[in-house]
């Protein structure tokens, strides 16, 4: 979808972000509207079409994850990117369940957000089909070795490689190996399409 045919809605608590990310958007040719918080937002949410969400994962009166509920609550289909901080993958992984497309760690190359955007506004004509190549998730998951699987599962589960380490009695650089070794095996480009994937299998394996 064209940048002109679609609007970016900004949720983040503090008003120097809000800013910030406007000033960016805008100067990229994206319409934008600025919200202060999830509350706010949710009030003026039924109204809104054609549009793509921007949110930040810790809010005060109520956090990305909650938001994205809400919708999904409401069947309100938005594509939307979380933002978060260090740390908050197991978070991000959790607003992912929640319906979130993809999820963005700070700090950030403005480049990053807007493919980001862009990626996002394209599922506004062609959905994402959740069912995307299941069955090719689960073949690429049986390439893993138990290792890489244990890998996995600390990956998805936010933990930094030491804590996998740690966890694993290995060493920090072994589990960068394996790491790369389930990335390529995987196919995927990023994080939050491993998370994707492995969220995907999951469901079907109900």
């Amino acid at each position: 979808m064209e940048i002109g045919n679609y609007t970016v809605h900004v949720v983040d608590d503090e008003e120097p972000v809000r800013r910030s990310l406007a000033f960016l958007l805008a100067t990229a040719g994206f319409t934008v509207r600025l919200h202060e918080s999830a509350t706010a937002f949710l009030a003026v949410a039924p109204s809104i079409r054609d549009a793509c969400l921007v949110t930040d994962l810790r809010m005060p009166d109520m956090n990305g994850v909650e938001l994205l509920r809400q919708l999904q609550a409401r069947k309100q289909r938005l594509p939307a990117i979380v933002i978060t901080g260090h740390g908050d993958v197991p978070l991000a992984v959790e607003a992912m369940k929640a319906g979130a497309l993809d999820f963005i760690e700070k700090p950030f190359d403005d480049e990053v957000l807007i493919a980001a955007i862009k990626h996002a506004a394209a599922t506004l004509e062609a959905p994402v089909d959740e069912r995307q190549d299941i069955a090719s998730i689960h073949s690429r998951l049986a390439l893993l070795t138990d290792r890489e699987r244990q890998v996995l599962s600390g990956v998805v589960a936010g933990l930094p490689n030491k804590s996998i380490a740690y966890d694993l009695d290995i060493s920090p650089r072994t589990v960068e190996v394996h790491r790369a070794s389930v990335m390529s095996k995987m196919q995927a480009k990023s994080l939050p399409e491993l998370v994707r994937m492995v969220l995907a299998a999951n469901q079907t394996r109900g």
